[in-house]
């Protein structure tokens, strides 16, 4: 991969490991990530994925093993560092994880207001209102900014969570699931601003999911900004990026048991990778 030339990855798992109860969460894991690029996370249920994506920002401690994220040992951090690590995080949680008692504003600055208190700023609430309008009109919700969670719909309350996923542009966002429950058109709507916000900022990106489609459109689609609209990539031209384009990984039992590309997945013969390819997945 190109991006393994002499770039740092943003992201990088070396042999980790995690047991809950004599299970496996984590084992030996390992992978790199690099700016710009996408990882799209398949397995079955209590494979590891979310597990995966907890560690990444230190919200499960691991076992052993090392966790790099721009640099920094995410094992050996303080709670206090891992809140200024996590400011530059993006996370979107299953079902999109939105406050009910918030409104779509007040949920969307919310991160705005962690990192004011980390950098000990002294603006108010009010300073936030334009970043907040400026995320939501980003995924197509503006005129929601005063509704409540339960006034809108799954997809909808799924837009505002990617809005407060992005909202203090950070250079990397991890998505937890976040086409879950949906229907197919909203599920494509949803990964298409994934696509954008990747395309438009270029964030680095981590994504659990169930659904190949989810991992086939960030593979052969990028955004446009002067069409807005998504365009298909030519062959061969993703994988050639720095970034090293989008891969697969495929988690068992808290072991990641195939990296690679698309190509690549859709060519495994093993009967349990095949399940998360185009006809499985």
């Amino acid at each position: 991969m190109a991006a393994e030339q002499g770039a740092s990855p943003v992201v990088e798992f070396r042999n980790v490991n995690l047991r809950y109860d004599g299970a496996w969460a984590l084992r030996n894991a390992s992978f790199a990530l690099y700016k710009g690029g996408t990882v799209i996370i398949l397995g079955a249920a209590g494979s590891g994925k979310t597990t995966l994506l907890k560690a990444i920002i230190g919200l499960v401690e691991v076992d052993s093993g090392d966790i790099r994220v721009f640099g920094d040992d995410v094992t050996s951090l303080s709670e206090h560092q891992l809140f200024g690590l996590r400011s530059r995080v993006g996370m979107l949680f299953q079902e999109g994880g939105l406050f009910d008692s918030l409104s779509v504003c007040e949920n969307v600055e919310y991160p705005l207001v962690n990192q004011q208190l980390e950098q000990s700023a002294n603006s108010g609430p009010a300073d936030f209102e334009p970043r907040v309008r400026e995320a939501l009109r980003f995924v197509e919700l503006e005129a929601a900014i005063d509704k409540f969670p339960s006034e809108i719909s799954g997809g909808m309350r799924r837009r505002v969570g990617i809005a407060r996923a992005i909202v203090t542009e950070p250079p990397l966002v991890l998505y937890d699931s976040p086409t879950a429950g949906l229907d197919p058109i909203t599920a494509n709507l949803i990964m298409a601003l994934v696509a954008k916000q990747r395309d438009v900022r270029n964030t680095t990106s981590l994504l659990v999911t169930n659904r190949y489609q989810d991992g086939e459109l960030m593979a052969r689609y990028r955004y446009d900004p002067e069409r807005h609209e998504l365009i298909a990539i030519p062959d061969g031209e993703a994988s050639a990026a720095p970034s090293g384009g989008t891969r697969f990984l495929v988690m068992k039992e808290g072991e990641i048991v195939f990296d690679g590309t698309e190509s690549e997945l859709l060519a495994s013969d093993d009967e349990y990778i095949k399940r998360f390819g185009r006809h499985g997945g």
